[in-house]
């Protein structure tokens, strides 16, 4: 599609936002909608929720021919072309939920031309007979819904999704609109070479802040304090069970959880519902319906609950356990507060969710890339929840959407917590005599080896191989056991520590861990506050906005002079080297790394390999091209 023209196309704007029921657009959809007419494709990354369906139907009703709409959701698909339909818009769908009659009796009709919309799923691709047809008509434009899907190594992948790229080839002279709610810089550079489109596809994100949902993340130890976090956000939310005053969803991270969670909230007086994967078809349509029809005050469930979802007083979102990435996170967070009314949003977190999901992971990667993706993944989730600055402010960097950072949003829990009275050095202090204590059991022993020999403890373990007479032991031994622990998390997702696999993971220092250690590097970390859970989980909501700056983040762009540009860059550099080698982008660097790299903007190898994720392989391999594109951006010849 490189160097594609397409013809002027005038259309109206507001008659055809009139004739689909709307009395104005909403934030960025008149840009994208004229982006898409004059530049013929576009990647647009908005929120669910945010009005994405409009950016691809108004331009259909002044479009000649039948406009392709790729979408997962059958539901979706037969709510939207009921919608249409009721506003005199000729459309229709294709699923397997249709007849082989009803199937051929629409597509004779798509033949003749008498859908304005066409909403498909991916399946339907395979079907030679439906790509024939498409290739005989008119399609002027053709809109993928839940792109993030045809990410291989995303939280949602779908194979039938890697089709679409050829559907495209067949059809050139179609303008292109790719639609998804959740993707990071590098799925996004995913999604355009899989579907075959040029890197300068302008990329349209915004909607992504969400200043009333109350953010929050509490480590928990055990199931009395996740108990009682979750009847508090609860409570907080809905004012009791029987008020009338929205729903709530809760996550759980196995089907046995949520069996258990909702069987222990119906006891406590809440109607509620369970839904996950190995309840039977009924079973399921039976709780979504309940929710919907506002039945069921509280549901709980796996992550095969809310695809599709849209109801506006969803008032509290709660994870029992930690989702695989801040992608996930953010889309089942987002279910809450859609009618822009202050909603919760409560993470809770526990000390054995980085070895359960390390296992989880290692069963499920197909190698060694794919598994360190996915637990770098794990990890910036990891790093969001551990806090550093506003939860808001933190999500919008991660996604890319710069624009709409709060600088505080003042009603996560950073924001009322964030303990300015640490300095720098103090920082440094404790993170390198607690990476001192990891270098001491590398490879040998856990976390909690490591916490016992800062504070001095007998244990068998550290007696037997002498440390209990190094000057590590008991070099922290005023900070509490808890504490500590939530430090080493912190460095491991720092990149710091790692943990090794199987059944007993053991602590490794990892080359960046090292030269923090020895202040080759700096300790950008934020100490955990010294607060009890009870004042993590309910932040006052009068705080001053003043003072809610914190220390820099690991791998941000804010304040570095020119390091937007090179980031842009990187990833452009990024896209092409994956196309040319046929590798997915992440191979090539994560957004960390790049963000990193942009950062430090390093002008030797040396400097290269101190950037996160970048060691000597990547270096070898990749390492000229990353320091050419600093050089070009940062000192671009005169």
């Amino acid at each position: 599609m490189n160097g594609q023209a397409f013809p002027a196309t005038e259309i109206d704007l507001e008659a055809g936002l009139r004739r689909l029921g709307y009395a104005a657009f909403r934030p960025g959809q008149r840009e994208a909608i004229e982006t898409l007419m004059t530049a013929g494709r576009v990647l647009l990354v908005a929120p669910t929720g945010g009005g994405k369906s409009l950016t691809y139907q108004l331009p259909a009703l002044s479009l000649r021919g039948t406009t392709l709409v790729i979408s997962p959701l059958v539901a979706l698909m037969n709510d939207q072309v009921q919608a249409l339909s009721a506003r005199g818009v000729s459309a229709t769908f294709l699923a397997s939920t249709l007849d082989g009659t009803e199937v051929r009796r629409r597509m004779a009709r798509l033949a003749q031309g008498d859908y304005s919309l066409a909403y498909v799923a991916p399946e339907r691709l395979a079907f030679e007979g439906f790509r024939g047809l498409v290739r005989e008509i008119a399609v002027p434009l053709v809109a993928i819904d839940e792109a993030h899907c045809i990410s291989e190594w995303g939280h949602d992948f779908r194979p039938e999704y890697l089709q679409i790229g050829g559907l495209l080839a067949e059809l050139p002279a179609a303008r292109v609109l790719a639609c998804t709610a959740t993707a990071t810089p590098v799925v996004r550079d995913e999604i355009l070479s899989r579907l075959g489109l040029p890197a300068d596809t302008p990329q349209h994100v915004r909607g992504f802040a969400r200043p009333n949902l109350r953010l929050r993340a509490v480590e928990v130890d055990d199931a009395r304090q996740r108990q009682a976090h979750v009847d508090g956000v609860l409570e907080e939310a809905l004012g009791g069970p029987r008020r009338e005053a929205g729903v709530a969803i809760v996550y759980a991270p196995t089907r046995r959880g949520a069996e258990e969670e909702a069987a222990r909230l119906a006891h406590c007086g809440w109607a509620a519902a369970v839904y996950h994967a190995g309840l039977g078809p009924p079973a399921r349509e039976k709780a979504q319906r309940a929710f919907l029809a506002g039945a069921v005050e509280v549901m709980v469930a796996t992550n095969a609950f809310g695809m599709g979802i849209d109801r506006p007083d969803v008032r509290a979102v709660v994870h029992l356990g930690p989702p695989g990435s801040i992608e996930a996170y953010y889309q089942e967070v987002g279910r809450a507060g859609r009618d822009g009314a202050p909603a919760w949003g409560l993470l809770l977190v526990s000390p054995g969710d980085m070895p359960r999901r390390r296992r989880l992971i290692e069963s499920d990667a197909p190698g060694e890339a794919v598994l360190a993706h996915k637990w770098g993944l794990f990890l910036e989730l990891m790093r969001w929840a551990e806090g550093g600055s506003c939860r808001h402010d933190a999500i919008l960097r991660y996604f890319g959407d710069e624009a709409e950072t709060l600088d505080g949003c003042g009603h996560c829990d950073v924001c009322a917590v964030l303990q300015e009275d640490t300095t720098p050095e103090e920082v440094a202090l404790v993170v390198r005599k607690a990476l001192s204590a990891v270098a001491r059991v590398h490879r040998r022993f856990g976390l909690q080896a490591a916490v016992r020999l800062l504070r001095g403890e007998a244990d068998p373990r550290l007696e037997r191989a002498g440390l209990d007479r190094t000057s590590t032991f008991g070099c922290l031994r005023e900070h509490a056991e808890p504490w500590l622990l939530r430090v080493l998390r912190r460095c491991v997702t720092a990149g710091w520590v790692d943990l090794t696999a199987g059944e007993r993971p053991v602590v490794v220092l990892t080359e960046a861990g090292r030269a923090v250690m020895k202040a080759e590097r700096p300790a950008r970390l934020l100490l955990p506050a010294r607060v009890s859970p009870a004042t993590t989980a309910r932040p006052p909501r009068d705080r001053d906005r003043s003072g809610r700056r914190s220390v820099v983040e690991p791998a941000t762009l804010h304040g570095v002079d020119g390091a937007a540009a090179v980031f842009a860059a990187l990833r452009d550099h990024r896209l092409a080297v994956c196309r040319a080698q046929g590798v997915p982008p992440f191979v090539v660097a994560s957004d960390r790394t790049l963000r990193e790299i942009a950062a430090v903007q390093p002008r030797t190898v040396e400097e290269l390999m101190r950037v996160y994720g970048i060691g000597a392989t990547k270096a070898a391999r990749y390492g000229r091209g990353f320091l050419e594109v600093v050089a070009r951006v940062v000192s671009p010849p005169a």
